[in-house]
C-alpha cells in the first residue's frame, strides 16, 4: 500500500489554499467561486489541485456529475475552519496588544439593507476603512439563520439580522427599525383599485410569504393573505411581486425604487403594515478583537 502524505509545516501559502477551498465549498462550484475570489476558474482549479497534492488526497469531485465534496474533503474543510478561525483569533489578540487595526472582519448581513436610509452600517464600514490599510473587510449576504450559524462556528465576527427570536449564545444589540407594507406591482389587478380592500378581497390574490423566521406581528399580517409561494429573502419576494401575479410585504426603503418608478404601490397602507427591529449580533464569550470592537463603536 502506498503511504499517505505526511503534512509538515503549514505555510502562509497553505492557509491561502485553505481559504480558497473554503470559498469553493461555500459557493458550490469552481465557476461560482471565480467571481467570489476575483480569479479565473482555471486559477481556482490549479489552486485546488495544489492543495490536493499538498495534502495527498482528493477533496472534491468535479465534472459532468456536478461538484461534491469527498468524505476526506468534508473532514479537511472542518479542520480548516478550525485552523483559520484560530489564526484570526491569534491575529486579533496580537492586534489587541499592539492596539493596531489589522486583520480580517467577517460580516454577515441580510439582503437589501443597503437601501436603509439611516446607513449606520455603511458609515461604520467607511470609518473602519479610513483607519488603516491593514484591514480586510469580508461581507457575505445570507439568511438570518445562516448568519447565526456563522457566528456560532466562528466564520463570522458580527451579523446584521432581524431581531425576532434571540438565541441564548448570541448578543443582540438594537440597530434600527424598518416598516414593511403590503405591495403589488403595476401589472396586478389590485394596482388600479382605490380605497381599502377588505380581507375577503385580499384572499383572492396569490401572495408570497418569507420562508425565514418572522415576528408575531408579521405572522399575523400574513395570515390575512392567500400565501401560495415562498421566498428565502426580500429579493425573492420582490421578484414575485414584480411578476404581477403576487402581492407581498417589503420594507418601504427597499420598495421605494419601484414605487418611485410607478411599478409598485402599497395596498391599504393605513392598516396593512408591520415594523421590524434590526440588530447587530455577536457571539457571547467571544475573544477580544480590536477590529470588531472598533466597528461596533462606530455604529454608535
Amino acid at each position: 500500500m502506498k503511504p499517505k502524505n505526511v503534512l509538515g509545516q503549514v505555510s502562509d501559502y497553505d492557509l491561502r489554499l485553505l481559504r480558497i477551498f473554503r470559498t469553493v465549498a461555500e459557493c458550490g462550484s469552481f465557476s461560482a467561486a471565480e467571481s467570489a475570489l476575483g480569479i479565473t476558474r482555471s486559477a481556482v482549479s490549479q489552486h485546488m489541485s495544489d492543495l490536493e497534492k499538498r495534502l495527498g488526497m482528493r477533496l472534491c469531485q468535479r465534472g459532468r456529475g456536478g461538484f461534491a465534496l469527498t468524505d476526506e474533503g468534508r473532514r479537511v474543510l472542518h479542520a480548516g475552519e478550525i485552523l483559520l478561525t484560530a489564526v484570526e483569533d491569534f491575529r486579533g489578540e496580537v492586534n489587541q496588544i499592539n492596539q493596531q487595526l489589522r486583520g480580517e472582519l467577517n460580516i454577515g448581513i441580510v439582503n437589501n439593507l443597503v437601501t436603509q436610509p439611516q446607513m449606520r452600517i455603511t458609515r461604520a464600514l467607511k470609518e473602519l476603512h479610513d483607519k488603516g490599510e491593514g484591514i480586510r473587510i469580508n461581507i457575505s449576504m445570507s439568511t438570518p439563520g445562516e448568519i447565526e450559524r456563522g457566528l456560532f462556528d466562528g466564520r463570522l465576527h458580527v451579523g446584521a439580522i432581524p431581531h425576532i427570536a434571540p438565541l441564548s449564545g448570541l448578543d443582540y444589540r438594537h440597530l434600527y427599525e424598518e416598516r414593511s407594507h403590503l405591495y403589488c406591482s403595476d401589472e396586478h389587478p389590485f394596482f388600479e383599485k382605490e380605497g381599502d380592500l377588505d380581507n375577503e378581497t385580499l384572499m383572492t390574490a396569490a401572495a408570497v410569504v418569507p420562508s425565514y423566521r418572522m415576528t408575531a406581528e408579521a405572522i399575523g399580517q400574513h395570515q390575512l393573505l392567500n400565501c401560495s409561494a415562498t421566498a428565502s429573502d426580500r429579493e425573492g419576494i420582490a421578484f414575485l411581486i414584480l411578476t404581477g401575479g403576487y402581492i407581498g410585504y417589503l420594507p418601504d426603503h427597499y420598495a421605494a425604487n419601484w414605487v418611485g418608478k410607478g411599478q409598485m404601490k402599497a395596498l391599504c397602507p393605513q392598516r396593512l403594515y408591520f415594523d421590524s427591529r434590526l440588530a447587530i449580533v455577536t457571539r457571547k464569550g467571544r475573544r477580544p478583537n480590536l477590529l470588531l470592537e472598533t466597528f461596533l463603536e462606530s455604529l454608535g
